[in-house]
């Protein structure tokens, strides 16, 4: 008689279990179809929809080890998060944090919380693997020159007031927090979901900072399995800036380079940011308490959107020819927050930097005289066809009729399940997925008479995913 052999456990990792929610959530397959795609058993299926909340905490906190298999729980959790408190921190505050320091730490803490606990290196391997702290790396942030002390006594206290004149063009920066309706469509008052845009360039539009989004869902499903350093732009999920954490991001940006800048802010962020250690290479200029002056010039801002706004058209246009008969609001319903990311980014790009240059002169936002551009309007892209000049206008300039404080009327726990269906995310693409998609686009460029240089620019995006698929 023929013995059955034991069945081998397989176990899901946490992006695997993320992997399983979405299938369950924006497909009809049933927990033993989906148990099956991953063979395992549908029991163990139906015990990652029990502790469905639990899992989706632990993949937005973006601590957490997602190629972790099974949680266990440290028995003495309350120094385990104290000292990830106190490891973020450090990081902060740019110390050398090593492997000594945090075992010294961790019994600190257990003295002050009275718990009888010694930290062995084995709980330290632990520690980081729950957390996941980057082992053997010494998360060090020097500057380029050793700091200077300040000099003794009350005039420590006191700083010279900052001056436009005291910077060159190519070192004033500045900053506007712009609202945008991310998937809205012309003529209508419908798809008003909003996230917050924050721009950054210096006064010769020879630098722009990389663009920022933060909106209210703590990770919208279209980012799961994305990684945030391939990405064009940032996103935050809170509702407004985060302009601790990208001030700090400046400041280390410019120490890098040796340089120090200003950077022009509105006053009431300013007034938030009264006070904040840590700046050393970035000196903060707050404008008019009265708002007369805006921080990244209005024609900059009005630039931005109306080279978002031309590339959300002629993406809707595309979903329109691929699904005939919707509509341009059922078109819009599949734009997620990614999309959004990768069109503010291509749009911040498309602003010239003569524009950016001659609109700080006429604001008066630049430290000595420059001409500006004779021509702006040949630097807009042109209408879109369908839409007058006015409709056009009015479609760019459509976050002016919203208010632009207070609470967003975007709704949560909607935004990116209006887009499921056909143009759901499903399952992450492998390499063979982008191989195949790679060949598909060469035939169809092929077919359609594309000009020399775009295939030029194809054969570099073909050479680059190549190289990902072969590493």
């Amino acid at each position: 008689m023929e013995l059955t052999s034991k069945k081998k456990l397989h176990a899901l990792s946490l992006a695997e279990k993320i992997q399983v929610l979405e299938l369950l959530d924006e497909s009809k397959m049933s927990q033993s179809e989906v148990a099956r795609r991953f063979q395992v058993s549908q029991p163990q299926i139906s015990r990652i929809c029990k502790n469905k909340e639990k899992l989706l905490a632990d993949w937005c906190s973006g601590t957490a080890n997602r190629e972790r298999k099974r949680k266990r729980e440290s028995k003495y959790s309350g120094i385990d998060e104290a000292l990830l408190c106190w490891y973020h921190i450090a990081r902060a505050k740019a110390w050398d944090v090593t492997g000594p320091m945090l075992l010294h730490k961790a019994k600190e803490l257990a003295d002050i919380m009275g718990q009888d606990f010694v930290p062995s290196i084995g709980w330290l391997v632990r520690w980081k693997r729950r957390n996941n702290v980057g082992f053997g790396a010494r998360h060090v942030l020097a500057p380029p020159f050793p700091p200077e002390p300040p000099p003794p006594g009350p005039a420590s206290q006191a700083q010279p007031p900052l001056s436009l004149k005291d910077f060159s063009p190519e070192d004033v920066f500045g900053c506007a927090e712009v609202p945008l309706l991310y998937r809205a469509v012309p003529g209508r008052g419908g798809a008003r979901d909003r996230v917050q845009v924050l721009l950054c360039a210096n006064s010769r539009g020879t630098e722009k900072r990389r663009v920022w989004v933060s909106g209210l869902r703590a990770a919208p499903t279209c980012l799961f399995g994305v990684s945030g350093a391939a990405l064009p732009a940032s996103y935050h999920p809170d509702l407004g800036v985060p302009w601790s954490e990208w001030l700090a991001q400046f400041d280390r940006d410019m120490a890098r380079q040796g340089r120090q800048v200003t950077l022009l802010l509105a006053a009431r962020v300013a007034e938030g940011l009264a006070g904040r250690p840590g700046l050393r290479h970035v000196r903060l200029l707050p404008l008019a308490a009265d708002g007369s002056t805006p921080s990244l010039p209005g024609s900059v801002v009005r630039a931005f959107r109306t080279h978002y706004r031309h590339r959300l058209l002629g993406k809707l246009a595309a979903v329109r020819s691929k699904r005939a008969g919707a509509s341009l609001a059922e078109a819009a319903a599949g734009i997620t927050v990614l999309d959004a990311l990768h069109m503010a980014a291509a749009a911040w790009a498309k602003v010239p930097p003569q524009l950016i240059g001659s609109s700080f002169v006429r604001e008066g936002l630049a430290p000595c005289k420059m001409s500006p551009s004779p021509d702006q309007a040949s630097e807009m892209p042109p209408v879109p066809g369908g839409l007058s000049l006015e409709e056009f206008s009015r479609f760019v300039d459509l976050e002016g009729e919203e208010p632009v404080s207070g609470g967003c009327k975007e709704e949560t726990g909607t935004e990116d399940e209006a887009g499921a269906g056909e143009d759901g995310l499903g399952p992450l693409p492998t390499k063979a997925d982008a191989l195949r998609a790679l060949g598909t686009l060469r035939r169809w460029l092929e077919c359609n008479g594309t000009s020399p240089e775009l295939f030029e620019k194809f054969y570099a995006c073909e050479e680059e995913v190549e190289r990902l698929c072969g590493s």
